[in-house]
Formats: structure tokens, C-alpha cells, sequence
């Protein structure tokens, strides 16, 4: 029988289109923008027709290619993804300027690339030709660890091997993830939720943002359905997600689901950088690592530190059943010891299926609406 169920959000609830959408915004802007290496400046701008992204995130994505590598490895934050695509870029950017740049190059990528860093680049690319390369990025990644940490430590050989030194930082998450996470929240929560969600001022104003304009894989009337009979029933239900707090609570309140949540039962990746922070021997909280779902189904009761020395599985972990849409999310779940469901409405869709069966998922739907029947035919077992 379950007690507990636990949604993801991307992929399950709401549609991770616009995320991936202000991530390939973010990568070009990087890329093109004054502000950062201004390589094509007449090129961008802070407010794009939909035809525009889309045209934009096929270019730097590869169709999407790249990001559905990225979720294959068990990524599931959009920082990261980011921050690997811009980076790697970078490193094909500098190993055009390799023989002529040296000394600048080997300064630059053994101490933290800030935006000042960034800017020194541009000057330099403003009296040289260069070139993107979006797809050699699958190429040169083909030998990487599926995971976080093997796809950090690939990045890092790779700017070694290409731009021939010794020690590189792009194996640390440092200024230029930094730089990457404030521009994508600039793109996702627009200009009025940027200090808000961040903490720091705008760098580029005039982005309005996207948590208004979310897509939602379900009637939001039935999914809303789904959260009242769990709760009828005796079920607790909480959310697990790599969204941060506010872009979570915001579209939740929008679309007038949140009054069906306990606040505790709400795990964002805020709370995942507060567990990092105050843990720091525990580095990488994020899924698949089990920590988000493990302080949601507690309640947030329990200490991050005893969240962290939970002892897996869990007891009683089949009670509980997580709904999400990655391999990250199974993943999660696997070490718990819990069931899991999996969706099929994420990045790959129906062509998902095939990596659910080969790790055995409990269950797969077509959405997320399925869990209701789901959950109540166990009830009658």
C-alpha cells in the first residue's frame, strides 16, 4: 500500500520547455552578448519571438541532442547543463587562439573564469576570427562517466588535452557556473524575481521571464484533481524537485495548486544548496543523489545531517512511491528503496520508455494523471 507519493516537477507536471528554452538563451548569451564575450553582439537581444528561441536552442542544443545526452548521463539540473555547453564552447573558442595566446589562455583557465575574466577573452576574439562548434561537443564527450562528477572531470580533460596545459578549473563548479546560473535566472524569473531568486543584481535588464508563461502537461484542473483524491484518501504527497523555491511556489500558487501542499513537504534546489552549504563534505546533494526526496518524506522534521546519515533503504521505503520523469529521479528512488513511477511526458517522450524498462522502473505512464489509478488499485491489493 502507499502512504506517500512524491512528484518531480519538470517532466511530470510542468513542461521543461522553457527551462530548456532560457538555458540556450543563457549558452548565447554567454556567447554573444556585450556584457560577457560579445562575439556576436548585433546577434542578441533580450526579448525573442518563440520562433527565434527555438531557432536558437536548435543551433546550440543540436536539436536537442545534446540535451538529451546531458539527462541520459543522470543530469538533471539545468545549471549544470548550462554551464557544461558554455564551457565546453569556450574551450573550442580559446583552442583557436591556442598559438598566439598561450601565456593569456594558460592565466585565464588556471584561476576562476569571472565575468572579468570573460571580458579580457572578448577583447582579445574582437581581432581574431573564431568558429562554434555546438555538435563536437557529443563527440568529445562519447568517453565520459555518466554522472555529474564524471561529466565535470571530462570537461576538464578536455580543455587540457585541447588547449595543452596542465591544470584546468573547469572541473569546479566556480565563478563561470556562477555566471551562468544568475543569466539563466535573469531569463527564467525576469527582471522584478532576479534579486529575489538569486540574491544578486541583473547584469543584462529588459528580460520579462517565463514563470507566467509555463507550459503544464496535464489540465491543470485534473492534475489538481489528482493531488485532492490522493489527500481524501490518507496519502501525504509532497514535491521533490531541482526547480528552486520560487519557481516552484509561484506557478503552484498561479495555477492554484499549492494549497494542496504542506510547505515542509516541498523540497526546491535552494534547499539542496542549503544542505551543500552547511554539509560541504557533502558536495553534489543534488538527484540522483536521494537527499531531495529523503528530506521531503521526512517532512523536513529530521536534520539535513540526519537526512544525510539515513541509512538505505529506507524503512518501509515501498510505502512511499516518487513520480518522476529522468533516470535521475530512479535513480533516487532506487537507493531509497521506494517504488518508483516514471512518466513519459519529459524531454524524450515516448522514446524514453525503452531506458525505463532496462532499468526496471516499477511503472511507467503515459502521464502523470495515471498515478490516481495507479495509487488506488494498489490501495485494493
Amino acid at each position: 500500500m502507499i502512504k506517500t507519493v512524491l512528484f518531480d516537477v519538470d517532466g511530470v507536471l510542468l513542461s521543461e520547455e522553457r527551462y530548456f528554452d532560457a538555458s540556450a538563451l543563457t549558452v548565447w548569451e554567454v556567447l554573444c552578448s556585450e556584457h560577457y564575450l560579445g562575439l556576436c553582439p548585433n546577434e542578441f537581444k533580450t526579448q525573442y519571438t518563440d520562433n527565434e528561441i527555438d531557432e536558437i536552442r536548435a543551433r546550440v542544443f543540436v536539436q536537442d541532442q545534446v540535451l538529451k545526452f546531458l539527462k541520459s548521463c543522470g543530469l538533471n539540473a539545468n545549471w549544470d547543463m548550462i554551464y557544461l555547453t558554455a564551457a565546453y564552447q569556450i574551450i573550442h573558442l580559446l583552442e583557436q587562439i591556442k598559438v598566439t595566446e598561450k601565456e593569456r589562455i594558460t592565466h585565464w583557465v588556471t584561476h576562476e573564469i569571472n565575468r572579468e575574466i570573460l571580458l579580457e577573452m572578448k577583447d582579445v576574439f574582437a581581432e581574431t576570427k573564431y568558429s562554434f562548434d555546438f555538435e563536437s561537443f557529443l563527440y568529445d564527450f562519447q568517453g565520459a562517466e555518466a554522472s555529474k562528477a564524471g561529466l565535470f572531470t571530462h570537461l576538464d580533460q578536455v580543455a587540457q588535452e585541447k588547449l595543452g596545459v596542465d591544470h584546468t578549473v573547469f572541473g569546479e563548479q566556480g565563478e563561470l557556473w556562477s555566471t551562468c546560473e544568475l543569466i539563466s535566472q535573469e531569463w527564467y524569473v525576469g527582471d522584478p524575481y532576479v534579486l529575489q531568486s538569486t540574491g544578486r543584481p541583473s547584469v543584462q535588464l529588459g528580460k520579462k521571464g517565463f514563470l507566467s508563461d509555463e507550459k503544464v502537461l496535464a489540465e491543470p484542473e485534473a492534475i489538481a484533481d489528482l493531488f485532492g483524491t490522493l489527500k481524501e484518501t490518507g496519502i501525504r504527497i509532497g514535491i521533490g524537485t531541482g526547480r528552486p523555491k520560487l519557481e516552484t511556489v509561484e506557478p503552484f500558487q498561479h495555477l492554484g495548486w499549492l494549497e494542496h501542499f504542506d510547505p515542509n513537504n516541498i523540497v526546491t534546489a535552494d534547499d539542496v544548496l542549503t544542505a551543500e552549504k552547511v554539509c560541504q563534505k557533502h558536495a553534489g546533494l543534488s538527484k540522483p543523489h536521494p537527499f531531495t526526496y529523503v528530506w521531503a518524506l521526512s517532512n523536513k522534521q529530521k536534520s539535513i545531517s540526519e537526512c544525510l546519515e539515513t541509512v538505505f533503504p529506507i524503512e518501509n521505503g515501498k510505502e512511499t512511491l516518487i513520480v518522476g520523469d529522468s533516470l535521475a529521479d530512479l535513480l533516487a528512488a532506487r537507493t531509497m528503496g521506494c517504488r518508483f513511477a516514471a512518466v513519459l511526458t519529459g524531454l524524450s517522450g515516448e522514446k524514453a520508455r525503452k531506458q525505463f524498462e532496462e532499468y526496471q522502473a516499477d511503472y511507467i505512464l503515459d502521464n502523470v494523471l495515471g498515478v490516481k489509478e495507479l495509487v488506488l488499485s494498489l490501495a485494493e491489493k
